[in-house]
């Protein structure tokens, strides 16, 4: 019997039954239009092959429960360490007025960069006003920087940072165009905020 038939004769899927009698190396003739031999038990092929949906879809339900679960608890911890970094204190200092340090973690950085074209090639050349585009990206990337510092800190499970500075790197990279001359690539410059881990409590 075509497969077809057997599946509009039972009110399945023929998609679903013919992908479950191939999966199960059920006898069977054709390669499009699948034909199964007369003699089959096609009430207790359909049993089984109800059974298998229900085992199946049971078992996309678990793994959509356990992704679910699995973003919430993921989300929880993003806010908790939101909540965390947002209350932790960073000072250039190395002590907090109220407080007392009772666990030192060690030194720790946040680094963040930046490339400023220098503008184009040829009879058309336009400059790039490197400095104001380094005062426009600066904050941003002292924040990003500083963010990162705050995380190092997190991660070693601390709530505050002493000692902390800023150190700035610019480069002015350049290699072989085409012709052999010198292509100047855009300017980067880097920015790291350092600083001690620590541990406080109010006094």
């Amino acid at each position: 019997m075509k497969l077809s038939q057997i599946a509009w004769r039972y009110h399945v899927p023929e998609g679903d039954l013919k992908e479950f009698v191939k999966r199960n190396d059920i006898s069977y003739k054709g390669f499009l239009d699948i034909d199964i031999d007369d003699d089959y038990d096609f009430d207790d092929l359909i049993r089984v092959f109800k059974e298998d949906c229900a085992e199946r879809e049971e078992l996309r339900k678990a793994k959509e429960r356990a992704a679910a679960e699995k973003k919430q608890a993921e989300e929880r911890e993003n806010a908790e360490k939101n909540a965390a970094m947002a209350q932790m204190l960073i000072t250039s200092g190395f002590s907090f007025d109220g407080y007392r340090i009772t666990k030192y973690s060690g030194y720790i950085s946040g680094d963040d960069v930046i490339e400023i074209p220098r503008g184009r090639e040829g009879i058309f050349a336009t400059a790039t006003n490197v400095g104001d585009a380094l005062s426009a990206s600066l904050v941003k990337i002292r924040r990003q920087a500083l963010k990162e510092l705050k995380e190092a800190a997190y991660d070693l499970g601390c709530n505050a940072v002493i000692g902390v500075d800023f150190d700035y790197i610019t480069l002015e990279p350049e290699t072989v165009n085409a012709s052999g001359g010198t292509l100047y690539l855009p300017y980067v410059f880097c920015v790291t905020a350092n600083g001690n881990a620590v541990i406080i409590e109010k006094e």
